[in-house]
């Protein structure tokens, strides 16, 4: 969190959060009342004042009031450039200690930052690590691990950076409860909700 932001939460720790105003899309884009943002200013402080609480609900922390983020996927959208693997907060990955593919064929990683979907237009980039019985991976070997159940290891191996990491099957429902984040965040019992949107 930037050092404004902390010391707004301090003079004013009992501020309402917001909650169905804010939201993260499948391409790494904020939205507010599904309405892309565009000022480079804001998304900057939003990048910067990311986090989630202890109940895996992820947040912009605007000041001394925090707006909770629906997840169109995970916490993070992860790119790939120039072999560098970042979110989409510009937060470079340096460590995945997971890898995983839904039923439509999205990957999913465990990471350093949190768990991050891969945009898909770097899909190309992630076959180039996918190999089968030590080959480069095949249209058939992808569709073979598809079928395979949610929880369940494939035969796929992510090899990047030196190393080598089996792919697991994990259907897009199932992902929240493994990683402990929630896609639609909600007020719980006896939590006051703003009933208007930050300023």
């Amino acid at each position: 969190m930037q050092p404004w932001v902390l010391k707004a939460m301090q003079r004013w720790p009992n501020v309402p959060a917001v909650f169905g105003w804010l939201s993260l899309d499948r391409r790494g884009r904020w939205l507010v009342k599904d309405e892309l943002i565009t000022r480079p200013q804001i998304i900057e402080t939003i990048d910067a004042n990311y986090g989630a609480d202890e109940y895996g609900r992820w947040y912009f922390q605007n000041g001394p009031q925090r707006g909770y983020m629906r997840l169109a996927y995970a916490p993070f959208v992860l790119h790939m450039n120039d072999g560098v693997l970042s979110t989409h907060t510009r937060q470079e990955v340096e460590k995945t200690t997971g890898v995983y593919i839904d039923e439509e064929g999205s990957l999913l990683f465990a990471t350093d930052q949190g768990p991050g979907v891969l945009i898909d237009t770097d899909l190309d980039w992630a076959l180039t690590c996918i190999h089968h019985n030590g080959k480069a991976v095949q249209v058939d070997d992808i569709a073979d691990a598809l079928t395979v159940p949610s929880g369940s290891s494939t035969e796929l191996v992510f090899i990047w950076q030196g190393t080598t990491q089996p792919i697991a099957r994990l259907d897009f429902a199932d992902q929240p409860a493994a990683f402990n984040f929630v896609r639609d965040p909600q007020p719980r019992a006896n939590e006051r909700a703003a009933t208007n949107a930050p300023d």
